[in-house]
């Protein structure tokens, strides 16, 4: 399998590998936080102020390390806050181009915070949570820098939460209740609260930003009543919560599957099931990358939780709580790339279009349920069809492959939601496409086509110019000129809620109703679009949803578990 894409999936254009300077005496700015004295060091590439390696909590080790985060730790000396390259335990894809001095840890809950070099203080703060399909990535792997640093009054907060098994086993037992990443990330955001204004933050002006699982995330955590209060505007890049990929459809099927390929037999003991995960090795735990899987999910994500007194993350589907308009409404600035799907072309398509004119029905996402196998082979054929026509899937018809993957994993869950959104009255969600390409875009396979690929627009918004080229002096004029745009629309939503302010150069942009217009078109030019944006796909699919969709299942409770007598 062509791993390289899940650099997309990461959102990971920004990852270079640097040697660091020694440390020296000078430009350490000293703060008394919350936790005790912090201090941080001057970037003199930036000219911003960072304190890396911050533990805003602890995560539980060995046999607890599926439950919710504990308090973190606090300190009377100073606390010297340089880059020890944490990550959490995730899976290792040697073709993907990471640092070769990053250290994995079970207790990998740190925070990075970049301060301007101002007197100035309750600055907006964002906080931004990385990618990586919810089984990979670390807070450090984007670089936003350059977005934060030309008006020096925005303060950056990025940080690890556990992933993959660790962060999202969800077997609904006290020991692994599920969620534990995503509680890590609400804990992430009360430490913003607690301590920002320690580094001249104002924790009453939060924006919440993520690309690809992190979009999907921070379109979770929208929705999450533990998270409520904590952030006051949402950027969700590239990942919706109802797609297939944010929740497991029934997380102890999930877990049980898994264990059964990692050879473990006594599924259907919950606690044998449980003691399994929580003695695997890290090595085990991590064997798996899981971008094979052909139903649109990446295995272990976020899950719905039993009621169990505890707190939990999230014990209603996304759908019902948008549905019944049962969250705080906040701004939105919600899109997508054109042709996310072109991440499905970099990853295996030369397997895939073979398997998909062999059993198309495979490859039909895990949120569609079926009364029969008949059923089943019906819609996948009329899917098929409406996609591809009569032609079997193949190069003649790649964009077509396209926009099936661009569909299932990112575009419609996000159409979907903002219907959902404006209908419980929420008026400020502001929709876009971006589709902006240069000479540097690559031509799609077997096409004379350059298409704006998985996250692209984050791309456009983070440092660099791609994966291995961080000099954007190095970018074209017009990717120079289309990344200074779009830096310019986020800083303006990020500050105010609203993307374009009223006596700006571009045009005025109005958020979106329920038939998901008007949106902004970015590209070669900054338009607005009045008509739907995908309106027939999205129609389309609508009729689909609303016949086959499947709603997520929370853990049922288990039974008392049986002590052994000695």
């Amino acid at each position: 399998m062509k791993l390289w894409t899940c650099v997309l999936l990461l959102c990971a254009a920004a990852v270079s590998v640097t040697c660091e300077q020694p440390l020296s005496d000078e430009d350490w700015l000293e703060l008394d936080t919350p936790q005790g004295p912090v201090r941080g060091r001057k970037d003199p590439k930036t000219d911003l102020y960072v304190f890396y390696n911050i533990p805003y909590a602890t995560a539980p080790v060995k046999e607890n390390k599926f439950k919710a985060p504990l308090p973190a730790p606090v300190w009377t000396k100073p606390f010297d806050a340089i880059n020890k390259h944490v990550i959490c335990p995730q899976v290792t894809i040697p073709i993907v181009l990471l640092p070769d001095n990053l250290v994995t840890q079970e207790n990998c809950l740190i925070a990075n915070v970049y301060v301007p070099d101002t007197r100035k203080k309750n600055l907006t703060v964002i906080v931004y949570v990385h990618g990586g399909a919810y089984v990979m990535g670390y807070g450090e792997l984007m670089k936003l820098s350059n977005l934060i640093n030309s008006r020096k009054d925005i303060i950056l907060v990025t940080f690890n939460y556990r992933l993959g098994i660790h962060g999202f086993l969800c077997l609904g037992t006290e020991d692994a209740p599920g969620n534990a990443g995503m509680k890590d990330q609400v804990a992430l955001l009360r430490w913003v609260r607690d301590n920002i204004a320690s580094y001249g933050g104002n924790p009453n002006d939060v924006a919440l930003v993520g690309a690809s699982a992190g979009s999907s995330s921070v379109d979770l955590l929208m929705l999450s009543k533990s998270a409520q209060g904590l952030f006051h505007r949402v950027v969700p890049e590239s990942g919706g919560n109802l797609a297939a990929f944010s929740i497991q459809r029934d997380p102890v099927k999930v877990a049980k599957s898994h264990a059964q390929k990692l050879n473990f037999t006594n599924v259907d003991d919950i606690y044998a099931l449980e003691d399994f995960y929580k003695t695997a090795s890290w090595e085990l735990l991590t064997s798996d990358s899981f971008f094979d899987r052909l139903d649109s999910t990446f295995v272990f994500s976020p899950c719905l939780e039993r009621e169990t007194g505890e707190e939990a993350f999230l014990t209603e589907s996304p759908l019902s709580i948008l549905q019944k308009g049962s969250y705080k409404k906040l701004p939105v600035l919600y899109g997508f790339a054109q042709m996310e799907g072109l991440l499905r072309v970099h990853v295996d398509y030369e397997d895939w279009k073979h398997k998909m004119n062999k059993k198309f029905s495979d490859f039909l996402p895990a949120d569609l349920t079926f009364k029969s196998e008949e059923e089943r082979e019906e819609v996948a054929e009329k899917i098929k069809k409406f996609f591809f026509g009569s032609k079997p899937v193949g190069d003649d018809n790649i964009l077509s492959y396209v926009d099936y993957f661009s569909d299932i994993i990112f575009a419609y869950p996000m159409l979907w939601a903002v219907k959902l959104h404006v209908e419980a009255g929420n008026n400020e969600i502001y929709l876009y496409e971006y589709s902006f390409v240069d000479e540097n875009t690559p031509l799609i396979p077997h096409t004379n086509i350059r298409g704006a690929d998985h996250c692209a627009q984050s791309m456009a918004i983070m440092d660099g110019v791609n994966i291995t080229h961080v000099d954007e002096n190095l970018a074209t004029p017009e990717y120079r000129s289309m990344k200074k745009t779009m830096r310019q629309i986020w800083y303006n939503f990020i500050k105010t809620g609203k993307p374009v302010p009223e006596g700006s150069s571009l045009p005025a942009w109005p958020a979106a109703g329920a038939d998901r217009a008007p949106y902004m078109s970015l590209g070669q030019k900054v338009e607005l679009r009045n008509e739907p944006l995908l309106e027939t796909r999205t129609r389309f699919w609508e009729d689909i949803y609303q016949k086959y969709h499947l709603e997520p299942i929370h853990p049922p409770a288990p039974e008392p578990r049986k002590h052994q007598e000695l």
